[in-house]
């Protein structure tokens, strides 16, 4: 029996050898690895679930108390547990289909009398703006203005916390340089601590005013019950819930390689996700003509998008994934080895662009994943828009989701053209330093309404 057993495994072992010189171009670069258990043995991920101490870990996430920073541990598992249970399973997200309808349709309905007008729009900034509202909303129950984020306003507070998360700070690497601040590193991160500490305060003392009248629970209810109902498997309090919210106000992220904080970039992952594929199908017009013409077939000129109607919408599908493979909105992944061990730099940019595994990396084309089983968990390790393994984002659905909604019905519902006698071909695709790699300039077109609706 045994020389049976050992006979098999060789057999499985030469084909698979012979397989993978057969399809070598298909696969990212790595070592051999075995029958039915592939790379299983050689994995480091529980070695990479960690995270390093940092002063932007320390400031801007409650002394790493938040899914983005906190070290690996039983603290780090029960609060993924209580995000994904509570925050971010399919009821959850499902909850806020009809808020989410509201906002997309107050949004065309916008650009609509805009393209009555023939006005040019900058649409990266409409998008931004969706996004940060649908994320209020959710996380907040309701939508902020500008002033409600201190002298500064709200976007340029944001935009400030993501600069400064992906800056390298000397201090950091020499601790002495720290105590010094010769960047100012350490007195921008106060600062930006107390207005995000100040503004989440009164978030919370609100929600504790007008708990009982609610009758729609947002994220702050949700977890100001948990709090209240002890049973969370770790100390819960105020402090908590405000890393939570960093957190979960950033988990548009759609497409951020790992989980990121609610708060700080919410508004960058997703709505930079959606800015980039829209750009990609300006510089197309054969493809954005393949999607509307899908669209016409499932949706009809008579109506707007529904969220029903996504999963009957394949090349939608196949337009998104190639837009998250040509711009990873978080190329480079944030970990801490906990053990010794010997890797490669992990640079999702670089994978998604490999021309051993992509026929022709550079350029757009959506139709390269027809008949494909990749898909945007990183199973396959092809492309990892969100990561993979312990860290990976548990907001994907709820990200991509978003993502699918706003760019169906912006093409459904427009025709859009670039102002200027610009030409698609010389649309700008300049990338914006950042820990969420956005546009640099924005997108701005003329829209002419579509529908017969």
């Amino acid at each position: 029996m045994t020389l049976i057993w050992a006979t098999l495994m060789v057999a499985l072992f030469v084909y698979a050898v012979y397989t993978n010189i057969q399809k070598r171009k298909r696969f990212p670069p790595g070592p051999t690895g075995l029958p039915i258990l592939g790379h299983l043995h050689l994995r480091y991920d529980h070695i990479f679930a960690s995270r390093p101490h940092d002063q932007t870990s320390q400031y801007l996430s409650y002394g790493q108390k938040n899914l983005t920073f906190a070290k690996y541990g039983p603290y780090w598992r029960n609060m993924r547990k209580l995000c994904t249970v509570h925050l971010l399973s399919n009821h959850k997200i499902h909850s806020f289909q009809s808020m989410r309808k509201q906002e997309v349709e107050l949004l065309i309905e916008t650009i609509k009398m805009e393209a009555h007008h023939r006005v040019v729009v900058d649409l990266s900034a409409k998008i931004t703006s969706l996004n940060a509202n649908l994320t209020c909303l959710m996380v907040f129950g309701k939508k902020y203005m500008d002033e409600d984020f201190g002298k500064r306003g709200f976007k340029a507070v944001v935009q400030d916390a993501v600069h400064l998360a992906a800056m390298p700070n000397l201090g950091d690497f020499f601790p002495f340089l720290g105590v010094i601040n010769l960047q100012g590193f350490t007195r921008k991160l106060k600062d930006l601590s107390k207005v995000f500490d100040e503004f989440l305060e009164k978030i919370i003392d609100e929600h504790v005013e007008y708990h009982d009248r609610k009758q729609t629970k947002d994220f702050v209810d949700t977890m100001m019950d948990i709090m209240k109902s002890g049973e969370a498997e770790f100390p819960f309090d105020r402090t908590h819930i405000k890393a939570i919210l960093l957190y979960k106000f950033k988990i548009d992220t759609t497409s951020v390689e790992n989980e990121t904080d609610m708060l700080l970039a919410t508004m960058d992952t997703t709505a930079s996700s959606t800015d980039w594929i829209l750009a990609e199908l300006l510089r197309h017009p054969q493809v954005m003509k393949i999607l509307q013409k899908e669209l016409q077939e499932v949706v009809g000129a008579d109506r707007m998008v529904e969220e029903s109607d996504l999963e009957n919408l394949n090349y939608l599908e196949m337009v998104i994934k190639e837009g998250m493979r040509l711009h990873p909105v978080g190329p480079l992944f944030y970990h801490e080895a906990m053990e010794d061990c010997v890797i490669d730099v992990i640079n999702c940019y670089a994978i998604q662009r490999d021309p051993n595994v992509w026929p022709e990396p550079e350029k757009f084309l959506p139709e390269r994943f027809v008949g494909s089983s990749i898909d945007f968990r990183g199973h396959d390790f092809q492309r990892v828009p969100f990561g993979s393994g312990r860290r990976s984002c548990p907001g994907m659905q709820l990200g991509v989701t978003v993502v699918r909604l706003v760019v169906a019905q912006l093409v459904h519902c427009f025709e859009w053209d670039l102002p200027n006698g610009i030409q698609p071909c010389d649309l700008d695709t300049d990338e914006h330093f950042g820990i969420v790699t956005c546009r640099e300039k924005p997108l701005l077109v003329t829209p002419t309404y579509r529908l017969k609706k």
